[in-house]
């Protein structure tokens, strides 16, 4: 049974002298993890853009004036060739990625349920981030071979309430406990950068300390501030505050991969290097990151060879998924679960929502 962490003793970790804190975060990496082992994963934006959402630090929000190019769902066919391309080179897992606010039992769905399926039979681990999801869907795609679920927290609880006004932050929590119940490895963690404490951090780290089970993978993001979003004039985080971050969520969930996601081009390598050292034992590949821009697959390996790290085979953490027939079922005959709204709204937000609508007027 894993500890029970409260704020006050992820606190007394976060803020411990960074040397300390590096070395003690490095210590545990060694027991759990091979530290010269890195998973490198492709993320795939398969549907982009229009998302009814109004999330703070998100360019795909409709609300929102991003300039972001939006396109309709992909095609499994083109799906498998981003696979293909994405495992020649180096990643070991595929991360697909639709701007939805909850997935609906439609005939949008079954083609996602086939990407998944032809992904799986790849050899490679898939994950999907579709927003919430009700338990029946969450077991038709662990049917369909899903072997990973991402859904973020994205900050506390509390601070949550700044920063996203159309979702409860109860549901996400529902929606990996729905991935949990059906067997679904779940993937999540947060962004930090948003105008968030510390308090608000290890806030953060608490609540997916304390989920039974952990997630077996916890993506920790630096805010990319995107013009037209409400957070576009966010500070860029430090370095330091992301080494802080990563080595606090290596000492707190040991046996997760943590995943050192969006903001790597804000990064030095040698502020890279740090955060391997401190526990970040996965990175995502790619040129971009659903939106927003990502390092070059050439100069990460090269950054790899620099430090003797090899890239991870896939299904070393868990057994590939089997395919069930009765993922087939037809999702469109089903009803769709209606997802809560809070009432409350964010001032930064409805600016952001009004200039949108004045710069289409």
């Amino acid at each position: 049974m894993n500890k029970v962490w409260t704020k006050e003793e992820v606190l007394a970790i976060y803020n411990r002298p960074l040397m300390q804190l590096v070395f003690d975060a490095a210590q545990q990496h060694r027991v759990n993890h091979n530290p010269l082992e890195v998973q490198v994963s492709t993320l795939l934006s398969i549907k982009t853009g229009g998302c009814p959402e109004d999330c703070g630090y998100c360019p795909q929000a409709a609300r929102y004036h991003t300039d972001i190019e939006k396109n309709d769902l992909m095609t499994v066919p083109q799906v498998k060739a981003q696979a293909l391309r994405a495992k020649s080179n180096g990643s070991s897992r595929l991360c697909m990625g639709a701007a939805w606010r909850n997935i609906q039992n439609n005939e949008e769905f079954d083609q996602v349920l086939e990407m998944v399926k032809t992904v799986n039979e790849l050899e490679m681990e898939v994950c999907c981030t579709l927003g919430m999801m009700t338990e029946d869907q969450a077991r038709r795609l662990a049917d369909a071979g899903l072997y990973a679920y991402n859904h973020n927290l994205d900050t506390s609880e509390d601070h949550y309430k700044e920063i996203i006004s159309t979702r409860d932050f109860d549901d996400r929590k529902k929606t990996i406990a729905n991935a949990s119940k059906a067997g679904i490895s779940v993937c999540s963690g947060g962004i930090i950068g948003m105008g968030e404490s510390a308090n608000d951090r290890c806030s953060m780290l608490v609540t997916l300390a304390n989920l039974s089970p952990q997630p077996k993978s916890v993506p920790i993001n630096a805010l990319v501030p995107v013009e037209g979003t409400p957070l576009a004039d966010q500070q860029l985080v430090s370095i330091w505050d992301m080494v802080r971050m990563v080595a606090t969520t290596r000492i707190v969930m040991p046996e997760a991969v943590v995943r050192l996601s969006a903001g790597r081009t804000q990064m030095s390598d040698e502020g890279q290097a740090l955060c391997f050292m401190a526990g970040a034992s996965s990175i995502f590949a790619g040129d971009k990151l659903l939106t927003t821009p990502n390092p070059d697959i050439n100069n990460d390996m090269k950054l790899f060879d620099i430090l003797g790290i090899s890239t991870k085979a896939p299904f070393v953490d868990g057994e590939q998924p089997t395919t069930k027939e009765s993922y087939k079922e037809c999702a469109s005959t089903r009803g769709n679960v209606k997802w809560d709204r809070p009432g409350h709204t964010i001032e930064r937000n409805e600016k952001a929502k009004q200039k949108a609508k004045d710069l289409k007027a």
